[in-house]
C-alpha cells in the first residue's frame, strides 16, 4: 500500500470522491483545484441519481446499478465524517407514460425485475402518490424506488469537509503540479482523449417537496431537494462554449411548469450554466493514463457523474493501493489523441 502523499487534480465530485476514498483507506492526499470547489459541472443543481433503463442489460448498466445501491451508505459515511449533509435521499422517481408506450413500459418493468433488487423495482400506476405529478396523456405513470437525489453543491461541500476532517489538504486557486496524480479536471482534461464539453443550464425553484419523488418527463429532470427547492434541468447544448444563462433556460423553466402544474407559482431562486465533460464513449473514463506511469484519469461522467463518482473512486483506490484492477474495459482511458 502506498504511503507517500498522493496528488488529486480537480475538486469536482470525481476528484473529491477519489481523495476521500483514498483517505478513508489510510492514504494521505493533497487536492489541487485551479479555481474553487465545484467550479465546473459539479456546481450545478439537478443531482438526479437515476438508473439506466434496464432493457439490453450490459456491464456498464450493472456497474452503475451497483454504484446506485452502494450510494446510501457511502454518502452517509461522508456526512458523518465531515458533519455536512450532502442532501442524499433515495426518494424514487415518477415518469408519465406516453401514448403507445404501455407495452414497452411493461417490458421495462420485467427487465427491472430481472436485473434490479426486488425493493428497487418499477411499476405502473394510474394513481400516483407524489407531490409533483407530471401531466400524462395516458393517465398512467411509471414509478421506481431505486432513483435517488443529491445536491451537487452540497455533495462537494460534504466531501471537502470529510477530507479536511480526515487530515487531507485541499488547495484552491492553484492548478495541480505536473507530477503523478489522479487527473479529474473536467472538460480540459478530456481533450487528450477525444472528449468534449456539453453546455447545460438549470434552475432552482422555491417549493418545499423535500421527500417527494423526482420527475423525469420529456427529457427533463425535476428534482426536489432537502432545502425546500426544486431543481429543473438541463439543456444539452453541444456547440455552446459560454457559461451564461439565456432564453433557453427560460424555455426550460416554462416547460417544467407546464409538465408539473404544482411548479406554476414557484419563484426561481437561482440560475446556473456550465460545461459538462462528455467522454467520446459516453462512459466515464477511469484508470491509468496510457504512456504516463503513475498518472490516472477520473473524468467524463456526463449525466451520471454524481452517481458514478464513488464507484470510480473505489476502482482507482483498489488499483493504486492494492493492485486490484476491476475497472470495466469500457471505462479505461483510450490512447491519447495528441502528445502531452
Amino acid at each position: 500500500m502506498a504511503s507517500a502523499k498522493l496528488t488529486v487534480a480537480g475538486a469536482g465530485v470525481f476528484g473529491l470522491a477519489c481523495a476521500w476514498e483514498l483517505l478513508r483507506r489510510g492514504q494521505p492526499v493533497q487536492v489541487f483545484e485551479a479555481v474553487r470547489i465545484g467550479a465546473g459541472a459539479s456546481g450545478g443543481h439537478v443531482g438526479a441519481l437515476a438508473p439506466h433503463a434496464p432493457e439490453n442489460w450490459n456491464d456498464k448498466k450493472q456497474t452503475q446499478l451497483e454504484a446506485l445501491i452502494a450510494a446510501s451508505d457511502w454518502w452517509a459515511e461522508v456526512a458523518a465524517a465531515g458533519g455536512t449533509d450532502p442532501g442524499y435521499a433515495r426518494t424514487g422517481r415518477i415518469q408519465p407514460v406516453p401514448p403507445g408506450a404501455e407495452e414497452r413500459m411493461r417490458d421495462r418493468i420485467e427487465a427491472a425485475r430481472a436485473h434490479w433488487p426486488d425493493w428497487a423495482g418499477m411499476e405502473l400506476t394510474d394513481r400516483p402518490q407524489a407531490g409533483l405529478v407530471p401531466v400524462s396523456a395516458t393517465g398512467l405513470w411509471l414509478v421506481d424506488r431505486l432513483t435517488a437525489r443529491i445536491s451537487p453543491r452540497r455533495a462537494g461541500e460534504a466531501l471537502a469537509a470529510a477530507i479536511r476532517a480526515k487530515g487531507g489538504e485541499i488547495v484552491e486557486g492553484t492548478p495541480a503540479p505536473d507530477r503523478p496524480a489522479i487527473w479529474a479536471t473536467g472538460v480540459a482534461g478530456l481533450q487528450s482523449f477525444g472528449g468534449n464539453g456539453v453546455k447545460g443550464q438549470s434552475a432552482l425553484l422555491a417549493l418545499d417537496m423535500a421527500d417527494q419523488p423526482q420527475v423525469f418527463a420529456d427529457s427533463l429532470h425535476i428534482v426536489p431537494h432537502a432545502d425546500g427547492t426544486v431543481a429543473v434541468g438541463s439543456t444539452s447544448e453541444r456547440d455552446a462554449t459560454d457559461t451564461g444563462t439565456d432564453a433557453q433556460l427560460d424555455a426550460l423553466i416554462d416547460k417544467a411548469r407546464a409538465l408539473c402544474p404544482a411548479l406554476a407559482d414557484a419563484p426561481v431562486v437561482d440560475r446556473w450554466a456550465g460545461i459538462r465533460p462528455r467522454a467520446k464513449s459516453r462512459a466515464p473514463i477511469v484508470g491509468p493514463w496510457p504512456g504516463r506511469p503513475g498518472h490516472y484519469v477520473a473524468n467524463g461522467g456526463f449525466k451520471i457523474g454524481l452517481a458514478m463518482a464513488p464507484s470510480a473512486a473505489g476502482m482507482l483506490a483498489d488499483l493504486i493501493l492494492d493492485g486490484h484492477d476491476r475497472i470495466p474495459e469500457g471505462f479505461r482511458p483510450p490512447e491519447p489523441m495528441v502528445a502531452d
